[in-house]
């Protein structure tokens, strides 16, 4: 198979995490970053007729794990990816981030 999936006919998992559809019987797409202390990290629900992209999942596994070395004292802006600036947390930034982080304009 080209992609990752995993089934839970039964419905165990999505019960526990809130995203069984008792009245058609299926689980909503739901997908949870969850850390080593076991904190919920982030969480996105999507109805069944739509896909995620496991990039964009591991993109985001790899921002809460430099946040998390870091102490909480970097934060990654959106789209962010290994390797470019990160952000540094504080009252200054606050409404700020705009004139800090200037990420490169897509072409279309």
């Amino acid at each position: 198979m080209p992609f990752h999936m995993a089934s839970d006919q039964a419905g165990n998992l999505g019960r526990a995490y809130g995203v069984w559809d008792e009245a058609q019987g299926i689980e909503l797409r739901g997908r949870f970053i969850i850390d080593p202390d076991g904190i919920i990290q982030a969480m996105e629900v999507m109805t069944p007729p739509v896909g995620r992209r496991l990039a964009e999942t591991i993109r985001q596994v790899q921002a809460f794990q430099h946040v998390r070395a870091s102490k909480g004292t970097e934060a990654t802006p959106a789209g962010w990816m290994p390797g470019e600036p990160t952000l540094k947390p504080g009252p200054d930034l606050v409404g700020n981030v705009w004139k800090v982080w200037k990420p490169e304009m897509e072409t279309p």
